[in-house]
């Protein structure tokens, strides 16, 4: 095989992508719980002591506690992908590796990989009488896969992983304000030009590593694109309106009653049937946004604690003001660019996809 087929038939891409769909939830329910737990004025804490901590403390400690383990949970979820069921304990215990030799979220994500491909290797090559066959993928899979995978992290890959790792956050951190500005508006056109696809969680799996290695202006960034762009399409019907313009037809404006309030929670994905009705046009709009909106996110410095939230996370910042000025910025750029690109529509069209239904031919279906 070529090394092209090899890379193919390995699908890392495709496993990763898997893991970071498992880990979204988990970021976005840990993101919440540590937000309002900050945001109400709670600190997290390294142990919960009876009778020594209120209820906003508890908030951001679980949350806290929770996203610390997301090494674990990206390895969990590439070594179950690669492996199935008998992949998940070596993830894990491969994950804990990982954070117990702080080679971080870089090394929870290759370790995945190491765990996920030492145990498909030992369920397509070991043979076992038939009497173990039934032990196969509770025991003998998860207990060589774990030593093998947990004592190479430890000995082999996890020092070099974490220099690697030291020296990538040296690097970022010495960036001036010119490097700043055009990371923020690379992160920021990138991650929103699929709106939450897999460009998205590319750089969403990018920005969290940074952001587990202290580094949070990436990751706001991105989470604040993500916030603005629902609303700055939002924005863009108020000021089509005053241009005397039409460039949403009423079943769109439905759309938007509900895309808005989701962006403001960070669900960008309820302004995908908006852009799917006008793809380029809705692209560039949310790209040249993101970008403006990234890029003043890393220039002043907006640094969220928690990886999600929407406007929740403003208060988990050391400076406020350049979150809010970073959403404002990306809204109104978003907004005035989509309102004067977009072609205007009659706001009474409905707009489908029956024609293209109808051509589909069910003649060649075969049931055997």
């Amino acid at each position: 095989m070529t090394i092209k087929e090899i890379w193919k038939a390995a699908n890392p891409k495709g496993h990763l992508l898997t893991a970071i769909s498992f880990l979204i939830p988990i970021v976005c329910g840990a993101g919440f719980i540590i937000a309002i737990g900050m945001a109400m004025g709670g600190t997290a804490q390294d142990s919960l002591v009876s009778g020594q901590f209120d209820l906003w403390q508890s908030l951001a400690t679980m949350g806290a506690k929770a996203l610390g383990l997301l090494p674990v949970v990206i390895a969990c979820g590439i070594a179950g992908s690669i492996a199935g069921k008998p992949g998940i304990a070596p993830g894990f215990v491969v994950g804990l590796a990982a954070n117990a030799i702080s080679a971080g979220f870089i090394g929870g994500m290759i370790g995945g990989y190491l765990a996920g491909y030492i145990a498909l290797g030992i369920i397509k090559n070991v043979k076992v009488p038939d009497w173990a066959k039934g032990l196969m993928p509770t025991l003998i899979v998860p207990f060589f896969a774990s030593l093998a995978s947990g004592l190479i992290m430890i000995y082999i890959i996890g020092t070099p992983i974490g220099i690697f790792t030291d020296g990538l956050t040296s690097f970022l951190r010495s960036m001036g304000t010119s490097s700043n500005l055009v990371v923020g508006a690379v992160i920021g056109a990138l991650c929103i030009v699929d709106f939450g696809g897999p460009i998205n969680k590319t750089c969403f799996a990018f920005v969290l590593t940074l952001q587990a290695q202290g580094i949070n202006e990436p990751i706001t960034a991105l989470q604040l694109v993500n916030t603005a762009t629902p609303i700055g399409f939002g924005l863009a019907y108020w000021i089509s309106s005053l241009m005397r313009k039409n460039i949403y037809n009423h079943e769109e404006i439905e759309t938007l009653k509900s895309a808005v309030p989701m962006g403001v929670v960070n669900i960008v994905e309820g302004s995908i049937p908006i852009v799917m009705n006008d793809i380029i046009r809705g692209i560039v709009a949310a790209a040249i946004g993101g970008a403006c909106g990234g890029a003043v996110t890393m220039v002043y410095g907006a640094d969220a604690t928690v990886p999600f939230g929407g406007v929740l996370m403003i208060p988990t910042m050391s400076n406020p003001m350049a979150g809010v000025m970073a959403l404002v910025v990306n809204i109104l750029v978003t907004g005035i660019v989509y309102a004067i690109i977009k072609k205007e529509v009659p706001r009474d069209v409905v707009i489908n996809n029956d024609d293209q239904e109808e051509e589909i031919d069910l003649d060649d279906i075969k049931i055997s």
